[in-house]
């Protein structure tokens, strides 16, 4: 007895494509991704989608009669038997039917099962589908069970992969040629042209000769869609046959590629090769855009550098500033020292510098934030604690920050901890929305979460006005560079340790948008800075987002006060600044000199110094530095007497411990160090 035989309805239910699809928020197509690599088939193609010529061709040439017989083509039948009664080669009698019952149950067409019962069991199993199923269906079925060549199973396979078209496109030639395949789907290029042409029934068939090696030549991508998100395609598809309806915009994606295809094509390979862009919507958090890469010259095409951890730089300072004006420490207008500073830490000093190497002496918490300076930082964070901002960080959406305060030290303000760009979106996103967060979303069935309260509305404004000054950051940037836009926006760059990495992350009144370029193998980039790498990505995504409807700054929430101010000293020029209410003031002033405690800034204690055998050793003192009014105090060395503290000695201690000290008019010791020389 043959197997029973499934009805056509199960027999499309049960089809199981090798691929799986990736839409945008319209349902427009952006991107498949094969998942099940045992043979290749797509989707499930209704007869009304196949050419025409398809389908007369297959029955012309497997089984004319398809039309007139119940499933078994008794006169095929009894010409076989006649056949092989008389010795001559068998010719076939397998119908459409029969061979589709074959290729619902194996079993039917098993190696050897060539005998009278065999064939008997065909012959039922054939009658059976036809008796249930309509000729269309049938027919359907046939040319989407059917194997073609190679791992191509299904009329949409291989019309694509052997002749780059949809099946609904093929032509007569085309069909001829398909069909001439079915016999023996390995057969070279002249067998399958010289079938083809026996069945064209044409006088000159040399046309199909050169057509069959084309069609059997290198394959064809089986590929419908765009292809514009293959990083998110793998991240999402994960079965076969899965539609996954995201929250991109296919629009938005292809500007974001364009934009970053533009800008690594411009730096050149020997300068960067990767870079990643992601586009949130600031109300809902839905991702508009997510490039992962563009490959291009990149050595590494399928790393996805959007979701990869990589360095923050400068681009975690305006949650540090944001902290320190939030909890009354600082305003836009304080005034912070940048200065050369040491910093003993476990693991030795810590010494940051800026990025030019140089100093800029008394500047305001603004220019310091968005000239991206990193010692005003380092002393920010001196204020908040790096424990507190480290658990910020996690609030606002890091979540690669899995260690304490103590693991990151210092450098956390200038961006030692790794995180993602999706990260970077929506963390500056929470300051879009008025220190709000909550996740993303990625697909339509992501929920839509209640935002957190991480940043005071007050705080989130006043940052997100600082990154918006042009002004503030000429210093650094200049007046014309890429972060400057003919609208309102927000924006900060970063670059990591050994330029690494480069990031720019700004938001509008309607959109963040975060970028990164590097190289995802970790190598260094060559001269490409902060406004040169990311931000011109930045800026073209930005101007293409608001074509026709600019960004508006966002109204100063309550609790926020303005005043004009002015510098002492001509430190910065008089300009309007805003406070938190209550902290406002009209004139700032650094502290004076005479104002401080007076300490020694250098050696740092705890430190350790080793003298170089290669070096003279007269070129191996150590400066001792002091800071705020030390006229009147002295230095001692071991309670041997440097002489006065303002004069700034040269010391060359010997092997050992030392203790260096700072003594008042009346000796008593008002600061002290203890060092190491080796």
């Amino acid at each position: 007895m043959p197997p029973r035989m499934p009805d056509y309805a199960m027999v499309r239910a049960a089809w199981q494509p090798s691929e799986a699809w990736l839409y945008d928020r319209n349902g427009v197509l952006i991107d498949s991704s094969r998942v099940d690599f045992a043979r290749r088939r797509l989707g499930w193609t209704p007869l009304d989608k196949i050419a025409a010529p398809v389908g007369e061709a297959v029955v012309a040439a497997e089984d004319h009669r398809f039309y007139a017989h119940d499933g078994v083509d008794w006169l095929a039948t009894l010409g076989a038997l006649r056949d092989r009664i008389e010795g001559k080669r068998s010719r076939g009698a397998s119908t459409l039917s029969m061979q589709v019952a074959a290729f619902l149950a194996p079993d039917l067409a098993r190696p050897g099962a060539r005998g009278w019962l065999d064939k008997i069991r065909q012959m039922r199993a054939g009658l059976e589908i036809d008796g249930a199923w309509s000729k269309p269906q049938i027919l359907e079925a046939y040319l989407n069970l059917a194997g073609y060549r190679g791992e191509a199973q299904g009329i949409g396979a291989a019309a694509l992969g052997l002749f780059g078209k949809t099946p609904d496109a093929l032509s007569r030639d085309d069909a001829l040629l398909l069909v001439a395949l079915l016999p023996e789907p390995q057969a070279g290029a002249p067998t399958v042209a010289r079938r083809a042409c026996a069945m064209a029934h044409d006088k000159d068939c040399a046309r199909f000769e050169a057509a069959a090696w084309s069609m059997l030549g290198p394959a064809r991508s089986l590929q419908l869609d765009p292809g514009l998100a293959p990083h998110l395609a793998q991240r999402l598809l994960i079965r076969p046959g899965l539609k996954v309806r995201t929250t991109l915009d296919i629009n938005v994606q292809r500007v974001a590629i364009a934009a970053l295809k533009r800008q690594l094509e411009g730096l050149g390979s020997s300068r960067a090769r990767d870079g990643a862009v992601v586009v949130l919507d600031n109300a809902t958090g839905d991702v508009l855009a997510y490039v992962g890469g563009i490959g291009g010259n990149s050595t590494a095409a399928s790393v996805d550098a959007a979701s990869a951890y990589r360095q923050a730089g400068s681009t975690l300072k305006p949650f540090l500033y944001a902290q320190a004006i939030e909890k009354g420490y600082l305003t836009p207008a304080s005034i912070l020292d940048d200065s050369p500073v040491q910093l003993d830490t476990a693991s030795g000093l810590y010494v940051p510098q800026n990025y030019d190497k140089g100093f800029k002496g008394p500047v305001s918490v603004r220019s310091a934030l968005a000239g991206s300076l990193n010692v005003p930082a380092v002393r920010t964070l001196l204020l908040v604690g790096v424990d507190a901002f480290r658990d910020r960080l996690w609030d606002t959406g890091y979540q690669g920050l899995v260690e304490d305060g103590d693991y990151y030290g210092y450098s956390l303000a200038l961006g030692s901890a790794e995180v993602t760009l999706l990260e970077q979106a929506d963390a500056y996103r929470s300051l879009a929305n008025g220190g709000r967060w909550s996740p993303v979303r990625l697909t339509a069935d992501d929920p839509r979460r209640d935002p957190r309260a991480i940043t005071t509305p007050q705080a989130a404004w006043i940052v997100g006005n600082m990154l918006s000054d042009p002004n503030a950051r000429a210093v650094t940037f200049g007046l014309d560079s890429s972060l400057r836009l003919p609208f309102w926006a927000a924006v900060k760059t970063g670059t990591s340790k050994a330029m690494r990495d480069n990031w720019c992350v700004g938001f509008s009144d309607r959109y963040t948008v975060a970028v990164w370029v590097g190289n995802v193998e970790g190598d260094a980039m060559r001269a490409v800075s902060g406004t040169s790498g990311a931000a011109p990505v930045w800026r073209d995504v930005m101007l293409a987002l608001h074509d026709g409807l600019p960004s508006r700054a966002p109204a100063m929430p309550t609790g926020v006060e303005a005043r004009a101010i002015a510098f002492a000293g001509n430190i910065e020029q008089p300009r309007r600044e805003y406070f938190l209410q209550g902290t406002g003031m009209s004139l700032v002033a650094a502290a004076p000199a005479e104002s401080r405690r007076p300490r020694i800034t250098n050696p740092v204690s705890g430190s350790v110094y080793a003298i170089d055998p290669d070096i003279p050793i007269d070129r191996q003192r150590l400066a001792v530095a002091v800071t705020g009014d030390a006229v009147t105090h002295r230095l001692t060395l071991d309670q041997k007497d440097l002489g006065d503290a303002s004069t700034a000695p040269l010391i060359l201690p010997g092997p050992g411990r030392h203790r260096l000290a700072l003594l008042d008019l009346g000796g008593k010791v008002v600061d002290q160090v203890v060092f190491t020389m080796r």
